[in-house]
C-alpha cells in the first residue's frame, strides 16, 4: 500500500489491541515488506530443524514458503506443514498482506534449490556446516549486495518490515551470539527444542573459531565462520534502507521480523558498528524458556516488540499448534501482523482475515 498518504499507529496500546506488548509509534507514507531466504546445510543434519517432514525437506522449505507469501494456496504439496501439522506461517503473512494490499518481496540471498518464483538475488551461496568448513565464503560481499538492495528500495519506501526464512537458523543464530561473547540461548521450531544437538554443534563450531584466531569482535569474521546467508544480507539491506531515506529527508524506519535469527541480526548490526533497529517476534518464542530470548536482548541492547496473535481460541487446529509451542515463528509472521495493524486494520479485522484463509485452505489441502 504505497499510496503516498501518511499513516500512523493511532491506537494507544490499552483500549486499542491487546496484541502488542507495548505501544508502536511510527509515521510512514510508503510502506513495503520483504523476506530474505537462504539456507544452510545444518538443517539437514538430523534433528536441528522441524521445518520439514524431513531433514532434507528442509531445504526445500524457503522456497516452498516464499511461493505461498507471493502466491497463496495450490494443490497440498504446496503448502508446508510440520510433521506434527502445525501450518507455516507464511498461510498467515499472505493472509494479511493480502488484505493490507502489499505486495512483498523475496530476496534470494542463497539457495540449494533454484527459485521458481520473482525474487530479487543477490546470487549467494548455500551457508555450509560450519563444523567442518566456512559456513560462508564472503560475507562481506553479500553485506555490500544487501547495501545496494535497501539502498534502491530505499529511494520510494519509508517503512520496511523485513523477515527471513532459514531452516536451520536458529542454530547458526546461537553459534553467531555465541561467538560475538553473548551467553545466548535459541528458540527452535520444535515444541520441545534440541537444546543438547544445539549446544553440541554451537561448541564444536566455536572450537574451530578459537583454533583460527580470528577477531570475534569482526562481526564479518564470524559470520563467515558460524553464520547463515541471510545475515550479512539483512545487515546490508537495514543500512542501504537507512541512508537512502536519510538522503531524502526521512526517517527510514526498518523493522526486523523474527526471533532468535533477528536478535543475532541485531547483534551483528551492533558488532558493525550500525544503529540496531527494532525487531518484532511472538509470544510463542518469548514463552519458549530454552529461548531465553528476554535475557539476550538485555545483553545484546536490542529493542523487541512482541505480537500475540490469540491463535488458542481461532478454531484452527493447525494454528493452534502454535500454543504447544510448534513453529513459533518465521516468514514475515509477527511483521505481517505488525503492518495490518499500523496501516489502521483491528485486532478483528486480522484474526478474521486469517481465519477466513485458513478455513479456504483447509477446505482445499488438510
Amino acid at each position: 500500500m504505497a499510496d503516498g498518504k501518511k499513516h500512523n499507529n493511532f491506537r494507544d496500546g490499552s483500549a486499542g489491541t491487546s496484541m502488542f506488548s507495548e505501544p508502536i509509534d511510527m509515521e510512514f507514507t510508503k510502506p513495503m515488506a520483504a523476506m530474505v531466504i537462504g539456507n544452510s546445510m545444518l538443517s539437514a543434519v538430523k534433528g536441528v530443524s522441524a521445518a520439514g517432514a524431513t531433514p532434507e525437506d528442509t531445504l526445500f522449505t524457503p522456497n516452498l514458503d516464499a511461493r505461498l507469501i507471493l502466491s497463496g494456496t495450490g494443490e497440498g504439496k504446496d503448502v508446508p506443514v510440520s510433521p506434527l501439522g502445525c501450518v507455516s506461517p507464511a498461510v498467515v503473512v499472505h493472509a494479511l498482506f493480502g488484505m493490507c494490499g502489499i505486495e512483498p518481496v523475496v530476496v534470494n540471498a542463497g539457495l540449494v534449490h533454484r527459485p521458481d518464483f520473482v525474487c530479487t538475488d543477490v546470487y549467494g551461496e548455500v551457508g555450509q556446516d560450519p563444523r567442518h568448513d566456512f559456513a560462508l565464503k564472503d560475507p562481506r560481499l553479500l553485506y555490500r549486495r544487501g547495501v545496494k538492495v535497501g539502498t534502491q528500495w530505499g529511494t520510494y519506501a519509508d517503512l520496511l518490515i523485513l523477515g527471513e526464512c532459514v531452516p536451520g537458523g536458529t542454530t547458526t543464530a546461537l553459534c553467531v551470539m555465541k561467538a560475538l561473547g553473548y551467553n545466548a540461548s535459541a528458540s527452535s521450531s520444535f515444541p520441545v527444542s534440541p537444546t543438547a544437538l544445539k549446544e553440541e554443534i554451537c561448541n564444536a563450531v566455536l572450537k574451530r573459531i578459537r583454533d583460527s584466531g580470528i577477531d570475534t569482535k569482526d562481526a564479518f569474521e564470524v559470520m563467515k565462520y558460524a553464520g547463515d546467508p541471510m545475515m550479512p544480507v539483512v545487515c546490508g539491506i537495514v543500512r542501504g534502507f537507512r541512508e537512502a531515506n536519510k538522503k531524502r529527508g526521512s526517517v527510514g524506519n526498518v523493522v526486523l521480523s523474527g526471533g532468535t535469527q533477528m536478535l543475532a541480526v541485531c547483534a551483528l548490526i551492533k558488532a558493525i558498528g550500525d544503529e540496531m533497529p527494532p525487531f518484532i517476534t511472538t509470544k510463542y518464542v518469548r514463552d519458549d524458556k530454552s529461548a531465553a530470548i528476554e535475557d539476550g536482548i538485555r545483553q545484546i541492547g536490542a529493542k523487541c516488540i512482541f505480537v500475540d496473535s490469540h491463535f488458542e481460541n481461532i478454531g484452527i487446529p493447525p494454528l493452534e499448534r502454535y500454543c504447544k509451542g510448534e513453529v513459533k515463528e518465521g516468514t514475515i509472521f509477527g511483521g505481517s501482523i505488525l503492518l495490518a495493524h499500523l496501516l489502521g486494520y483491528s485486532e478483528e479485522e486480522i484474526r478474521t482475515a486469517i481465519r477466513d484463509f485458513m478455513n479456504n485452505a483447509m477446505s482445499h489441502t488438510f
